[in-house]
């Protein structure tokens, strides 16, 4: 993004930003959404950390690599405005995936590349883990740990992406499941998702 008019506060700020590594190092690799970028000839030329772990476990849809295809044909043939007028979505389900994803396609005219933004709505959306946290008193990480949980990733998913032990999603899940009572995934699932309890950590609506 580049931004041309800045105040000097505003120019100072993005200077700062521009110089900060640790800023990058949290856009490439702190965003909850994947992100990947492809190149004219369709080579994969960045993948961020969420990205890695989605694509360690699921496969592209074969429309992404459609769209972005059209989308560089068209930038080359001088056409991208005409054909792309307005924002590239795709809505698809993905097979081995309980959600919903949004691929959000953007063109970087200077690569050329076309950035992928892949956002999965999860079933833990639909639960008000905030309020759940507050009435089992749940720590932050064991809500973290639940909240893959929901969205069926194995305990080894789970350590990958926390960069934690196995036993540790572990301990962390024995001590969420005792707090809530229940013993395993499918009892917190039923609990969150069937009982007629689990309306109260429910999002309105």
């Amino acid at each position: 993004m580049v931004i041309t008019k800045l105040t000097r506060k505003g120019q100072f700020v993005m200077e700062n930003i521009q110089n900060d590594h640790r800023v990058i190092e949290f856009v490439a690799n702190g965003m909850v959404d994947g992100v990947v970028a492809f190149d004219r000839i369709m080579t994969m030329v960045y993948c961020n950390r969420s990205a890695e772990l989605i694509l360690d476990r699921l496969s592209l849809p074969g429309e992404v690599d459609d769209i972005c295809r059209r989308m560089l044909d068209a930038l080359g043939a001088h056409t991208f405005r005409e054909k792309f007028p307005g924002e590239v979505i795709l809505y698809k389900k993905i097979d081995g995936s309980p959600g919903n994803w949004t691929f959000r396609f953007h063109i970087y005219e200077n690569g050329p590349l076309v950035f992928v933004f892949m956002h999965e709505e999860s079933l833990s959306e639909k639960a008000d883990l905030l309020k759940m946290r507050r009435h089992f008193r749940l720590t932050r990480r064991e809500t973290d740990v639940i909240r893959r949980v929901i969205n069926g990733l194995k305990n080894g998913e789970i350590a990958k992406e926390f960069n934690i032990s196995e036993q540790t999603v572990k301990d962390h899940l024995s001590n969420a499941y005792q707090k809530i009572g229940v013993g395993n995934r499918v009892e917190l699932l039923s609990f969150l998702f069937n009982s007629q309890l689990s309306d109260n950590f429910r999002r309105d609506g």
